[in-house]
């Protein structure tokens, strides 16, 4: 079985907006909630941290999520949307509290440096991973809940590594998926802090003109930590290839998500299904992604893992990510290069960009 780090995770999100414990088995976790309707992921649970373990899941960037758009109604997304940036802030506090006990409980280990991450990944490497903690690396996924630029080195005191700028529609400081426009005045100044303090810039997300701004303004380090090709399927969520190239320039990591509407082309959500859709679909995105950099250095994973009802059929948990070995060598990859896919290429971008 061969270590994986996974790009993107949901951990705290799933804990406090779906009431789910993450140091429970998904079999427990889908049990517990047998007869609820309130989601299209309930009972469909694929990840939680013993299933991490099961699979050789050794290190994980996860989010801290929370929008703030006083335009949109609340009842849209009760786990993301807030009417203000006070609001979305103290939601991603109780996720950051969420995380800072779980690493108080031996389940999880934040990981804030290059060294600790070294120190972690070894002892991943030389014991059974039954009881290990999970390496978290945090990462914000929106960064409406840093409420002023200047409180984004607040936010790297509290352990908080890489951040984008957008979800889906317009945040304070940027244009993301399903709307197009440039990056405000305020994002400006936050790339300014991001820059400074040695934050990561995630470009997942971001609206075409607004990756292109944030890409000439900020020069510190990028990744894209849950991203397909849009080649593959069309539509502004995926990536082009000259984006991915541009990324690929900058020696960015791109993981690729396992979100069936980035795998299908025409994906209608609510009425779509996974039946037909494989893993080899994921393989067919980080190849394209391989192919266009001409080697394994810049393709990787970032799950991005949510219910069943919308990832490939052939993936019911966690551990299922081990399919994705034997499909990379029907591909023509050998180990070294599926080493690379499902673990080395993260670990050197962030030996590289975490503090020392």
């Amino acid at each position: 079985m061969k270590l994986i780090f996974d790009g993107h995770l949901d951990l705290a999100l799933y804990a406090l907006a779906y009431n789910r414990d993450q140091t429970e088995s998904v079999d427990e976790i889908n049990k517990r909630e047998v007869g609820m309707t309130d989601a299209a992921a309930r009972c469909r649970a694929a990840n939680s941290l013993p299933e991490m373990r099961r699979a050789g899941v050794a290190v994980c960037q996860s989010s801290i999520a929370a929008r703030a758009n006083r335009d949109v109604q609340p009842y849209t997304r009760l786990d993301l949307d807030y009417g203000t940036q006070r609001m979305a802030y103290a939601f991603a506090q109780g996720q950051l509290a969420y995380y800072r006990l779980l690493d108080q409980q031996g389940e999880i280990k934040i990981i804030r440096s290059s060294a600790a991450l070294d120190v972690h990944w070894q002892t991943w490497q030389q014991k059974d991973h039954d009881g290990l903690p999970v390496g978290v690396i945090l990462a914000m996924e929106c960064a409406d809940p840093i409420v002023e630029p200047a409180q984004a080195e607040a936010w790297w005191d509290d352990g908080l590594r890489s951040a984008s700028l957008a979800h889906f529609g317009k945040s304070h400081y940027a244009y993301g998926t399903g709307v197009s426009g440039p990056l405000t005045a305020r994002g400006f100044e936050l790339l300014k802090e991001f820059e400074r303090i040695g934050m990561i810039l995630d470009l997942t997300h971001m609206s075409d003109p607004s990756f292109y701004q944030a890409l000439d303004h900020f020069r510190g380090p990028v990744l894209a930590s849950h991203n397909n090709c849009r080649a593959l399927v069309p539509g502004d969520r995926q990536f082009s290839d000259r984006q991915i190239k541009c990324l690929i320039d900058r020696g960015a990591v791109i993981g690729a998500a396992l979100d069936a509407w980035m795998l299908v082309p025409g994906w209608v959500h609510g009425e779509s299904t996974p039946e037909n859709l494989k893993l080899a679909s994921v393989v067919d995105h980080i190849d394209h992604v391989c192919q266009l950099a001409g080697n394994t250095l810049h393709a990787s994973i970032g799950t991005d893992t949510g219910g069943t009802n919308h990832m490939p059929s052939d993936f019911q948990k966690t551990p299922d990510l081990q399919k994705l070995a034997t499909i990379l060598r029907q591909h023509g990859y050998c180990d070294s290069d599926i080493d690379n896919i499902f673990h080395a290429n993260w670990l050197r971008f962030f030996r590289r960009w975490l503090p020392e």
